[in-house]
């Protein structure tokens, strides 16, 4: 890593505490920024971009991890099977990235973006509706004890939905850098009925397991922009013990239309910005 060139770059650190913050507070994937950030404002190629996006995120959502793991709040039976799909088809992704032309890799980005933005206007209209069951009263219960004395239960789900839907996103997160959080979360809350704080913490543990080797595939596959995660590492990890703080004052509502106007904005550049060029 060239010491020069790292340090004219500084100032992705103060931005990377912003991105981490706000990423957290709306509790969305960090990489839905980073990625697009390091494409459009830094420079970097779409796959060197993607890299570094994931590599980021890693951080940040190792942290994360960590917490919940010591809160006992994840449902491991679940990670099990999630995993099983993620992984593989992260890796898959990863290595497709740095095949794939670098105008075509941006295109995807942007499209992938916008596609988001729809898929949480969609499942913010379903919040507040009765579930649609789809397990037969006869599925057995899984029962979550919470270190500070909860207990959650709820019905085994049908897990081969949750597997090809998770495979999908270790895809697109392998490929593009996001889509896995966004997929689990909402299809564990709203199609399997599962507590949100079980639901939540089950997806951030997928997602930083599935990240690590997609961002292992991204780091052999081409020469990681240290310069550059030599300041966002460490802005995410500040961000991660701001973002939390902020969320509970943000409401539901308010941050749903954010976080979509957020995609559309963000998908619309990258695809404008690779037009132009």
């Amino acid at each position: 890593m060239d010491l020069s060139q790292a340090l004219e770059v500084w100032w992705v650190l103060p931005v990377s505490v912003c991105i981490a913050t706000i990423a957290l507070a709306l509790g969305i994937s960090g990489a839905l920024f980073f990625s697009p950030f390091f494409l459009l404002v830094v420079g970097l190629e779409p796959a060197l971009a993607i890299g570094a996006g994931l590599m980021t995120e890693l951080f940040g959502t190792g942290f994360g991890a960590f917490n919940y793991v010591r809160q006992r709040v994840v449902d491991f039976m679940t990670v099990r099977f999630l995993l099983a799909a993620s992984i593989p088809a992260a890796v898959a992704g990863a290595y497709l990235a740095n095949q794939i032309r670098p105008g075509v890799l941006q295109v995807i980005l942007g499209i992938t973006l916008f596609v988001l933005a729809v898929i949480v206007l969609y499942y913010g209209t379903l919040k507040g509706k009765p579930p649609t069951p789809v397990v037969p009263e006869s599925r057995k219960m899984t029962i979550i004890k919470a270190r500070d004395g909860n207990t959650y239960s709820y019905k085994t789900c049908r897990r081969y939905i949750g597997v090809t839907l998770s495979g999908i996103g270790g895809l697109l997160t392998g490929l593009v850098s996001v889509g896995l959080p966004e997929i689990t979360t909402q299809q564990l809350t709203l199609r399997c009925d599962i507590p949100s704080r079980i639901a939540v913490a089950t997806a951030i543990f997928v997602l930083t397991i599935t990240v690590f080797f997609a961002a292992g595939v991204h780091a052999l596959e081409a020469e990681p922009a240290w310069y550059v995660v030599v300041w966002s590492i460490p802005g995410v990890i500040i961000g991660a013990q701001i973002g939390p703080r902020v969320a509970g004052r943000i409401p539901t509502r308010i941050a749903e239309r954010v976080i979509a106007t957020l995609f559309l904005i963000i998908g619309i550049l990258v695809i404008v910005m690779q037009i132009i060029d």
